[in-house]
């Protein structure tokens, strides 16, 4: 499982009628791949959610997300797990299933809930999205849980 996670001011997400938003907190962008297990989505729960990437009062990244308050949007994303060989098209083949991509996102929405995360929205599975965010420092962390 790979996600990309940002600081942001805050995160609106329209997508076919659907609408979501967030405060200040973490856009959380998800590409989950044909090998990933639950354990690989509670490692990724719980890295996010207590990554230390919010400045205290003397401007050191001390504080995560459930310090802040903040909250967190969770967008899917299977690009995620592109790859890109000798050509310049990508491979996707390394994307899970979307049925099971779905189950790894929706259940990746409770963990966070589970984590102490006090509000989590959500993208629009399998659609075409618009995302409007402000970043903030801009703070960007790739996590990876194969390997750890």
């Amino acid at each position: 499982m790979k996600v990309i996670v940002q600081i942001v001011n805050y995160a609106k997400l329209h997508s076919e009628g659907k609408e979501s938003s967030i405060g200040r907190g973490l856009l959380v962008t998800i590409g989950a791949s044909m090998q990933d297990t639950m354990e690989d989505l509670k490692y990724i729960a719980r890295k996010v959610s207590n990554l230390r990437i919010f400045k205290d009062e003397a401007g050191k990244m001390t504080r995560s997300i459930i310090d802040e308050g903040g909250d967190v949007m969770v967008v899917s994303n299977f690009t995620l797990q592109a790859r890109i060989g000798s050509g310049t098209r990508p491979d996707f083949s390394k994307a899970g299933s979307s049925e099971r991509a779905l189950e790894l996102y929706e259940r990746l929405i409770e963990e966070f809930k589970e984590q102490g995360v006090r509000n989590v929205a959500s993208g629009h599975f399998k659609h075409h999205m618009h995302i409007e965010c402000e970043l903030d420092g801009p703070i960007n962390i790739i996590l990876e849980s194969e390997g750890r």
